[in-house]
Order: C-alpha cells, then sequence, then structure tokens
C-alpha cells in the first residue's frame, strides 16, 4: 500500500509541475498546428536521401523545432546512396525509425515485402486533411497508405525571361495549341522559341521523358497516365507514340531548338541557362530546380529588364502538373513515430524548413517546395511564390513516371531508347517497342 501511495503522490506530483508548465494543458501546441503529446525522453531516427549542409541543415532545424515541443529527441541524416543504404538496411533489420523516400516505386516494393507500416488512421487522416489526394496517392499502396507526403518539386514549368516576350509582343500561351502557335510565331519572327539539351552523364535522355510524360498526361489524362506507369496499357499504345511523336517533331522543327552543345543529345541539361540568360533562345521547359542553373547573379521575378521568370506549361483542358518530391515512411510503430510523421505533413513543418533553408541559403531561393494546405506565402521569394501557386492551383497531379516504372525501364531503356530517338537512329515506333520489350515480366 505504501508503494502504490508514493506512485500516487509522485504521478500527481509530475503532473502539477506538467499543468503549471503548460497553461492547465498536458500538451504542448505547434505552431499552427494544434496540439501534441509531451514525448520526452523518446527518440525518433530519420533517414534521407538530402545531404547538403542547406537542405539536410533545413530538414534538422525543422525537425528541432517540432522537438523543442515535444521532448522527442529527433535525429536527421541524409546520404546520396540513399537508396543503397536504405536497402542495406532495412533487410539487415536496422532501419531508421523514418526514412525520406524521393520515389514512390521504392515505397511500393518496401511495402510489398512487410518492410515498412501501413499508416495509422489518424496520421492517414492528418496526411489527407493536409495535402491533396493526389499527392496522397504517391505513398498508397494496393489501396493502403503507407507513407506521407512533405516536399513537392514541380516540373510543368517554362522559363522565359518577361522583358524579352514585352519587347517581341508575345504573350504567355494560355494552351497548348497556343504553345505550339507561340513556337511557330517565334520562329517565323527571327527568334528561337527554346533551349533544350538532354545530356546528363549515365543518365542522359530524362529531360526527353520528362516532356514525353508531360505530353500524356495532359493529352491522354490522368487515369491513362496511371495505367501506362504501372503497365496496365502497354508502353507504345497509341496515346504515347503521340505524345513521343509531338516532342519530336517539335525538336526537328527547323529554326526551334538552340542546343549549346551541337546536338540535343550533346548538350547537358543544365548548360541552357546561360543561353536563356543570353538571349539565344526564348524559352526553356525545365522544374523548379532550374534556377540552380542559371548564372550566379541572375535576377528572379522582381520586373527588371534581365529578370527570369516561369510560366506553366499549358494545357488544352484543365491544370494538370507533372511533380517529383519525398515520401516519408515508417518502420518502427511507437507514439513518437507517428508524431513526427504526422508533423511531416503540415504546414508548420513546411514553414519551418522554408524558414530555415532560405536563412541558410544566405536568404535566396531556397531550393524547397510544399503543396501541403496552408503553407505561408509570404515566406517564398517572388519566383518561388510563382512555383506554390501553381502547385495549389493544380487540378491534377502525377509524379514523374519514370521514377514510378521499374528501374529496368524509368531509368533504363526510356532514358536510352528516348535518346535514340532524339538522335534520329531511331524512329519513335522503334523506341517505343523497345521499350515495351523491355519490361519485366514479372
Amino acid at each position: 500500500m505504501k508503494s502504490k501511495w508514493l506512485r500516487f503522490v509522485a504521478v500527481l506530483f509530475a503532473f502539477t509541475l506538467i499543468a503549471a508548465a503548460c497553461g492547465d494543458d498536458d500538451s504542448t501546441s505547434t505552431e499552427g498546428g494544434g496540439e501534441t503529446t509531451d514525448l520526452s525522453g523518446t527518440t525518433v531516427t530519420v533517414f534521407g536521401p538530402e545531404s547538403s549542409d542547406e537542405e539536410a541543415g533545413g530538414i534538422a532545424d525543422a525537425l528541432k523545432v517540432f522537438a523543442d515541443q515535444t521532448g522527442i529527441d529527433i535525429q536527421y541524416t541524409g546520404a546520396r546512396d540513399f537508396s543503397d543504404q536504405i536497402n542495406a538496411q532495412a533487410t539487415g533489420g536496422n532501419p531508421p525509425d523514418i526514412a525520406i523516400f524521393p520515389q514512390p516505386g521504392k515505397v511500393a516494393d518496401f511495402a510489398r515485402q512487410g518492410l515498412i507500416l501501413a499508416l495509422p488512421d489518424d496520421v492517414a487522416a492528418a496526411a489527407n486533411a493536409n495535402w491533396p489526394a493526389d499527392w496522397n496517392a504517391f505513398g498508397t499502396v494496393d489501396g493502403t497508405q503507407y507513407a506521407v507526403p512533405n516536399k513537392a518539386d514541380l516540373k510543368s514549368l517554362v522559363w522565359y525571361k518577361p522583358a524579352a516576350f514585352e519587347e517581341k509582343g508575345y504573350e504567355v500561351p494560355e494552351t497548348l495549341d497556343d504553345f505550339e502557335a507561340l513556337v511557330d510565331e517565334m520562329i517565323d519572327n527571327g527568334d528561337t522559341p527554346l533551349c533544350v539539351g538532354i545530356e546528363s552523364g549515365p543518365a542522359t535522355g530524362w529531360p526527353f521523358t520528362d516532356w514525353v510524360e508531360e505530353l500524356v498526361l495532359r493529352n491522354a489524362g490522368g487515369e491513362f497516365y496511371d495505367k501506362w506507369v504501372n503497365h496496365e496499357v502497354p508502353f507504345n499504345s497509341p496515346e504515347v507514340i503521340e505524345a513521343m511523336q509531338w516532342v519530336v517533331d517539335l525538336w526537328n522543327k527547323p529554326g526551334a531548338v538552340f542546343a549549346a552543345g551541337g546536338s540535343i543529345a550533346a548538350t547537358p541539361f543544365g548548360d541552357n541557362g546561360q543561353p536563356l540568360v543570353d538571349g539565344d533562345c526564348m524559352m526553356h521547359r525545365q522544374a523548379s530546380f532550374f534556377s540552380a542553373f542559371l548564372p550566379d547573379g541572375t535576377p528572379f521575378a522582381d520586373g527588371s529588364p534581365d529578370a527570369i521568370d516561369v510560366f506553366y506549361f499549358p494545357s488544352n483542358e484543365g491544370r494538370p502538373v507533372l511533380v517529383a518530391g519525398t515520401l516519408a515512411a515508417a518502420f518502427r510503430d511507437a507514439p513518437e513515430v507517428w508524431e513526427v510523421m504526422k508533423y511531416f505533413t503540415t504546414a508548420d513543418y513546411a514553414n519551418n524548413r522554408q524558414k530555415a533553408q532560405t536563412e541558410r541559403k544566405g536568404g535566396g531561393l531556397s531550393g524547397f517546395l510544399s503543396a501541403a494546405r496552408g503553407v505561408d506565402t509570404s515566406l517564398y521569394q517572388p519566383l518561388e511564390k510563382n512555383f506554390v501557386d501553381i502547385l495549389l492551383n493544380a487540378d491534377v497531379a502525377r509524379f514523374d513516371g519514370s521514377d514510378l516504372m521499374p528501374a529496368a525501364v524509368g531509368a533504363g531503356t526510356f532514358w536510352t531508347e528516348g535518346t535514340a530517338i532524339v538522335n534520329g537512329d531511331k524512329t519513335v515506333e522503334e523506341g517505343a517497342a523497345a521499350i515495351e520489350a523491355s519490361w519485366p515480366t514479372e
């Protein structure tokens, strides 16, 4: 009886201290994110692919805000060879508590192998409340959600110089048909519409796959896109052939393309920044990360004559966007793990990371984006606000298709056969048939 009484007094005393510290509330309040349980003394390990001082540091800083609120010791580690390491850790029985995956296909593989945990109802509910349904679908495998979105990359962008457009009398196209007409107008005026390059070392060809995915999504729609990347329809379906041919015909149009390396396949994808700034071309379709490949000191979306901005790569119907990003999945079932998982879905996490990463980048473009509902757009530079607006106003979002396909295709024949098509070594039909034949049978 004495032991039970002492334990009761100890619990009562502890509760009194907590009540005093929290204003008669046994939970802590996150910044705009509701209340979280005090989990002092617990530890959560997080492992991901982002390893630079700015990106890994931004994640760690954002997690520290939550750690200070909840008492959880949250440790983030990043590695460029994340994919290889997480395979070894998971199969070796020594995974982190949470892993941040850059590819939904890897999430699906791990889920089907029983290596990661299905989300509890409250975590899934938080993810679906905080992010659009399309984004949560990226972490859903065979009808069960295993991962939550926590970062977005936007691909459906065209980079251009607004002052040059104004000087020449060009208007930002509202539809894909308008885009084609603008290309023709520029050629007729003696301007080169596009900078294009697909060289990327062993990954040469991936910029071509992005263009094809954009066209499949726009012209065939989201449902067909899903069937295509899941091989529920042949890779060389007529809709895909049409999309590939559209890209090839556009690039082969006389006067349409400036290739700094002499040919599209020989031009590194990152070498299109300087020509765009110099006026060697009027437009370049590339993802939000392309700002890093523009010359130092390039002004962005500030209204000055040399400023570079972006517009949405248009569609004839709706506003579909091609995206990439990261997804967090858990290996350990514990309250502290699920609290961190929920935090990853929130605008609080996005805002805290944006603030931290911007500061670590010296006040420039952060390189981070989020499609979480309620993000504070005042934390973003004008160019980044344009990214966020496009993300939040999209009616359909689909993940980079080559990241969803088996590696032998998405990071293999789609690249190599695409390069052969661009070089004129194969027709679209021949290249697409070869990619179809390479699809794994198991």
